[in-house]
């Protein structure tokens, strides 16, 4: 039976998240030859929706206020809530990122609904939709059936992939007025403290290091390593309560969860807690002095060495098949 779907598409500095494209192929096999919604809310992101149309929406509603500049579950809710009012959709599809995982749950207890989150695959189609999701830290994984009621799920970025864009695609773009107010809180300004560049959660390529970095210095080599491949660094928590590196670029049970095509562990035991947020990638390569150490076990690739040797190796090896010589 075919169904209209509603995805909140998210926007970081001017533009979307991939997480939104990955979010509207999820939203197109849910919707089984039915209505795919885009929803964009924001100060000015008006220049954003035909991108979602051509990553396979077939309308877009836009709804701009100064309140929704900057993320607040209350302007945000209430946007959100403004536009499932007035399409009253069967299913309602976010990206499961950090707006996603904070929103999602107020806006299905408002609803009254149930909330299959972390989705990592769709199988099926139509009503006997099966959704994979990972349990216990990703030592299992479980399937889920929406029997009844509204469809409301968050998908795991890096997990489903977008379609193709079609820059031919047309599609309704239909700007929302709403009263915003009574709001609790007002964020006036953000600080960010990670450098710009890849984004952590949507990398391909994450050059993570642990304790055994050692130093502020040396996950700026690691940096280096990382924007020779075109991707991000993350940290373990034990890197990041040594004061190496910023809380912000933490991966595992407390931080990020990420599954990139390529996840290089440098200097990191494989604690089950950071491994919690990372066992899920593609191919993982470990560096390490110890041989035993844990993070080998998941390992696809593993370096036994000092990684302030193998590191440098990597980097000048790297430069020098990208010019060639």
């Amino acid at each position: 039976m075919p169904k209209k779907v509603v995805v909140l598409g998210e926007a970081r500095e001017g533009a979307l998240r991939n997480v939104s494209f990955e979010a509207i192929a999820a939203a197109k096999k849910i919707a089984n030859g039915g209505e795919v919604v885009g929803v964009l809310l924001g100060e000015d992101v008006q220049s954003l929706a035909d991108e979602m149309i051509h990553h396979g929406a077939d309308r877009v509603l836009i709804v701009q206020h100064p309140h929704l500049k900057y993320y607040t579950p209350d302007g945000f809710g209430q946007a959100f809530m403004a536009v499932y009012e007035q399409e009253q959709p069967e299913a309602v599809v976010f990206g499961h990122t950090a707006l996603g995982k904070d929103l999602s749950p107020k806006i299905a207890s408002k609803l009254g609904t149930g909330l299959i989150s972390d989705v990592t695959g769709i199988e099926g189609e139509s009503d006997d939709t099966v959704f994979i999701r990972p349990i216990y830290s990703g030592k299992a994984f479980e399937k889920v059936k929406n029997k009844d009621g509204l469809l409301f799920l968050t998908v795991r970025p890096n997990n489903i992939e977008p379609l193709e864009p079609d820059t031919s695609r047309t599609g309704d773009i239909v700007a929302v007025s709403i009263v915003i107010d009574s709001l609790r809180s007002i964020i006036s300004e953000v600080i960010q403290k990670t450098s710009e560049g890849v984004d952590l959660s949507e990398a391909k390529v994450v050059v993570a290091g642990g304790r055994g970095v050692k130093s502020t210095e040396g996950f700026q080599q690691l940096q280096k390593l990382a924007n020779l491949l075109g991707g991000a660094v993350g940290a373990s928590r034990g890197a990041c309560d040594a004061d190496y590196c910023d809380y912000s670029l933490q991966i595992g049970q407390t931080g990020k969860v990420v599954t990139p095509d390529l996840y290089i562990a440098v200097g990191i035991s494989g604690a089950i807690q950071h491994m919690a947020g990372m066992s899920n990638s593609k191919i993982i390569v470990a560096i390490n002095k110890d041989p035993e150490a844990n993070i080998f076990k998941v390992a696809d690739y593993g370096i036994v060495g000092d990684l302030f040797e193998i590191v440098p190796l990597l980097v000048e090896e790297i430069e020098r098949l990208k010019v060639g010589v």
